[in-house]
């Protein structure tokens, strides 16, 4: 699964990922991905009706932990953490939590449907960081339509609260914020998969994880009861088993498999799922501007990705055809 673990340095720096095209399965799995990940704000949202936010966080990756263990062993990934990895392991560790923390709280104070527009802007700032630090992932025209698109859709969320209606601005600012750290984080994964095996990463994002959110839960939450409730078990179980388990394994197989600027176009609509189901599940308003924004971040999908990763994929395709 994925390329050789040695892959060669350029400039001191691991080597990029070889370049390979979207065919449309990696593109189905890719929106089946985002569409478990739209449903987690939900899962969320329902499991702080009965428990904070940080003791949620710890249950929900003391489960996910489980899950990946599972996995490990069947996989017979290896697990013995080399010298050289500590350091990669502890920043990503560090961003896994303060992104968690972070998107836990926003979520308590927020709606679900404002965290699936304003969390999800996160592949936007993937495209412009990739830019920057990924190699041969560079921001072409389309890319930066694509960008402009979606951050116009996330700026939508916040007009509202400009003419005076701000219950929710505290979280939204919150959510905005776990955005750009996630998007941080998973530049540096992309990097980070280059030498380390992907099921290390995500135990050491767990191990590092839950003790830190337990001792938040402790710290600012011990005073807060714990209602044990179907709701609660279910939360947990698609939170634990479902998005941070699947998803997590498979989102760093994409990532070690395809160039992370070409992936995060099409989990732009994560945003589109979260605002559905929001609207479906929880009865949250489907507001104009939440449902424009909507609509901008769709216009970022297809601008984005769609036309050009498939076109070159075509021409590809013929020159090996002629």
């Amino acid at each position: 699964m994925g390329t050789p673990r040695d892959a060669g340095m350029r400039n001191g720096l691991p080597a990029p990922p070889p370049k390979r095209y979207l065919d449309l399965g990696a593109i189905a799995l890719t929106l089946f991905m985002s569409s478990i990940w739209g449903g987690n704000t939900i899962a969320v949202k329902l499991g702080l009706e009965d428990a904070p936010p940080m003791r949620l966080a710890w249950m929900r990756f003391l489960l996910a932990g489980g899950s990946v263990f599972v996995w490990a062993r069947i996989s017979k990934a290896p697990l013995r953490v080399e010298r050289g990895e500590r350091y990669i392991l502890a920043v990503i560790g560090v961003l896994f939590v303060i992104q968690i923390a972070m998107f836990n709280w926003g979520t308590y104070l927020t709606t679900a449907g404002h965290v699936g527009v304003l969390l999800n802007v996160y592949p936007v700032h993937v495209i412009v960081l990739a830019h920057f630090f990924v190699p041969d992932d560079r921001l072409t025209a389309r890319k930066f339509f694509a960008v402009l698109a979606a951050y116009a859709g996330a700026v939508l969320v916040f007009v509202p609260q400009v003419h005076g209606i701000r219950a929710t601005l505290l979280g939204d600012l919150i959510i905005s914020a776990s955005g750009v750290v996630l998007a941080v984080r998973t530049i540096i994964l992309n990097r980070a998969l280059r030498r380390v095996n992907q099921t290390k990463l995500l135990l050491d994002q767990v191990v590092l994880g839950v003790p830190a959110f337990f001792l938040l839960d402790l710290l600012t939450e011990g005073h807060i009861p714990t209602h044990y409730t179907g709701r609660l078990g279910l939360s947990l179980l698609y939170q634990g088993i479902l998005s941070s388990g699947f998803n997590f394994i498979v989102n760093l197989w994409l990532l070690k498999q395809y160039q992370p600027s070409a992936l995060a176009p099409f989990f732009l609509s994560t945003p589109i799922f979260g605002v559905l189901l929001s609207w479906w599940i929880l009865g949250e308003p489907l507001t104009p501007y939440l449902f424009a924004g909507a609509i901008l971040v769709a216009v970022g999908i297809g601008v984005g990705s769609l036309r050009g990763d498939l076109l070159k994929a075509g021409k590809a395709r013929l020159r090996k055809t002629t």
